[in-house]
């Protein structure tokens, strides 16, 4: 008969032979669990963190976006009282085509639209004569920011193009270094019940009207202006995204004297 002793030692060599396997299976399966937890709660992380970047970039993108986008300029109020009395800024008028790439003050620019076609009534009327008040010249402003239309009830520049299409404004070579150049386009569509060469005559009377008051600001403030003729109007029309029913009749460059 085998030894009590020895019967009890073969016992637990046997019992540990049987434990021990399993507790190594058991850890290793315990490691790889949490190993696959770990690349698992990784992968999250990473994916979380690849949203949120993507989520700011678009943030960022449409930020620029806006940013890029031309905003409406609000003029300061015009004023209304100084200059040159009446009669020696007749006196004082001249055409120049020689200007300084120096840029208007935004209460010039201001002060000038005002005296070109502003509402100067509580009626909505204007500094200038329209037929039957159709008031159908529209003033664009083109610069070297872009091109702004003159909002004379607002006194406001709302933005039409965001790009620098002034040498598109007339075929002399000044006009795409002088800091203004004004087109003055005349909007058929506000003039309902005229024949179509009554249209085109009104329109041209009313420009004219516009651009020498023009003119006499211009003298008044020490300011360089020419009225043009000299546009390719198709050209111009085309630059300006106008409508069919949208005419360029005359531009005119305003500036600093050139020194």
């Amino acid at each position: 008969m085998m030894n009590k002793k020895l019967f009890s030692a073969v016992i637990l060599l046997l019992a540990v032979m049987l434990i021990w396997p399993g507790q190594i299976w058991a850890e290793d399966t315990n490691s790889t669990a949490a190993k696959d937890a770990n690349i698992t709660a990784a992968k999250d992380a990473n994916a979380t963190a690849a949203k949120d970047v993507n989520a700011a970039t678009a943030a960022v993108q449409v930020k620029l976006t806006v940013a890029q986008e031309p905003q409406p300029i609000e003029l300061p109020k015009p004023q209304m009282e100084g200059g040159k009395p009446l009669m020696q800024a007749l006196k004082d008028r001249k055409t120049s085509r020689e200007f300084s790439s120096e840029k208007l003050p935004m209460q010039v620019l201001s002060n000038m639209l005002w005296a070109a076609c502003g509402v100067n009534r509580p009626d909505g009327k204007r500094t200038a004569p329209t037929a039957m008040n159709k008031q159908e010249i529209d003033v664009y402003v083109a610069m070297a920011e872009g091109v702004y239309r003159y909002d004379a009830n607002a006194n406001t520049l709302v933005p039409v193009l965001a790009e620098d299409i002034r040498a598109a404004t007339g075929k002399q070579p000044f006009v795409k270094d002088a800091p203004v150049n004004l087109v003055f386009v005349a909007d058929f569509a506000k003039m309902s019940g005229m024949p179509d060469d009554q249209k085109e005559f009104y329109a041209a009377t009313d420009t004219g009207f516009i651009s020498q008051n023009v003119y006499l600001y211009c003298a008044s403030e020490g300011l360089a202006t020419v009225v043009r003729g000299s546009v390719d109007k198709p050209a111009c029309q085309a630059a300006m995204k106008l409508r069919p029913d949208q005419k360029v009749i005359l531009a005119q460059t305003v500036g600093y004297p050139k020194k």
